[in-house]
């Protein structure tokens, strides 16, 4: 059982410790936590060759917020937030935590780090012959910590993820949510600073997912720790997230405010990723859609608007459009940090033609003409 347990704790990015310097201390609203990546780059060698998994990663991660990695499926996500904890060591450059160069840390260093770093997976890797508060408690126990102390600790972490009543209960009497609660008070039992989400969500359903992600914002606004993310979901990043980085191919595709990625993408990585959430011109509107004008019908714009300063439907403006009248056909618009962005399909009566497209930009804003039809569309 021994080694059961010292290689669990080493999974979850524990190592046996002094319990005098545990640091369990209350938690608080601290703010430290902050990552940044200098030129970093894993090369994993194979009896096949090499793969390149990271590429000149350059990044600043402030401390406090919510941070969302994504890419597609082998775009290098999980090796670059392995690298936080040094569960991954890169082939070059620098990760630093809080300003420090965490590669050149010593054993002791290197505990002390993860002891400020909770980790939570996709599969919850909790100990099926243990119950949650013996799961919750392992990296305490193998620290050395009090019983007293522990038992302390996991009531307050089960009480935070609203587990209250189920300390005595084993996993597999447990539903996927609660089971990475679970995973989420033993990420949190040594209050740490920074809090590493492995695609915490993708083996939930939808309605889980949505109380997951609700528990992690209420985690980060109550505790002030920073949560870094990666998932394959743009709609877990519109959930939940500040800023979100796009990787591709090992790369730093884009970088930025949710709004602002989501709104004006500018790789076609990003627009991959944000197609599943694009609400597109309607079956029945697009198989009627013609490129040329219909004598006594109507051109169909498309007025899209982006998230910056200023740039929201006003429907007043409708009345601008050419010939006075405007019957709006479809609707795709979503608020995110404060910003609106999305689109609206407008019909309006006869032809626009060249000039009358021009002076639609200067008032509206962005707006292109994406077919005709006739009026009984």
């Amino acid at each position: 059982m021994a080694e059961v347990i010292a290689a669990d704790a080493r999974f979850i990015g524990q190592e046996t410790i002094d319990h005098t310097e545990a640091g369990l201390v209350p938690f608080s609203g601290r703010r430290a936590g902050s990552v940044s990546f200098a030129g970093v780059g894993k090369t994993y060698t194979l009896a096949s060759g090499s793969v390149r998994a990271l590429d000149a990663i350059e990044l600043a991660i402030p401390a406090g917020g919510i941070y969302g990695i994504i890419g597609r499926s082998g775009a290098g996500k999980s090796s670059l937030l392995r690298t936080i904890n040094r569960l991954e060591k890169p082939s070059e450059g620098r990760v630093l935590v809080d300003g420090q160069d965490i590669g050149i840390f010593d054993e002791n260093a290197l505990v002390a780090l993860r002891r400020r770093i909770g980790m939570i997976f996709q599969h919850f890797n909790l100990l099926s012959a243990k119950t949650v508060r013996q799961n919750v408690a392992l990296p305490l126990l193998v620290a050395g910590v009090p019983k007293a102390r522990i038992d302390a600790r996991v009531d307050e972490v089960l009480a935070l993820v609203g587990l209250s009543g189920k300390h005595d209960v084993y996993p597999s009497r447990l539903s996927g949510g609660q089971k990475q609660r679970v995973g989420i008070a033993r990420a949190l039992v040594h209050n740490p600073e920074i809090l590493l989400c492995d695609e915490a969500t993708s083996a939930l359903d939808p309605e889980t997912t949505l109380s997951i992600l609700e528990l992690l914002k209420d985690i980060n606004r109550k505790l002030g720790l920073t949560i870094i993310l990666i998932t394959h979901e743009m709609s877990v990043i519109r959930e939940i997230c500040d800023r979100v980085l796009v990787l591709e191919q090992g790369r730093v595709a884009e970088e930025g405010p949710v709004w602002q990625v989501f709104g004006s993408p500018q790789h076609a990585a990003t627009r991959a990723l944000l197609q599943p959430l694009s609400r597109t011109v309607p079956e029945d509107i697009a198989g009627r859609l013609g490129q040329t004008p219909v004598t006594g019908g109507e051109t169909v714009l498309q007025l899209h608007y982006s998230g910056q300063e200023g740039d929201a439907p006003e429907l007043s403006r409708l009345a601008e459009l050419p010939g006075g009248q405007a019957r709006l056909l479809h609707a795709s618009v979503d608020r995110i940090q404060g910003h609106t962005h999305g689109s609206l399909l407008v019909a309006v009566r006869g032809e626009v033609l060249a000039d009358d497209l021009a002076q639609l930009k200067e008032k509206i804003g962005n707006v292109r003409i994406l077919g005709y039809v006739s009026r009984d569309v």
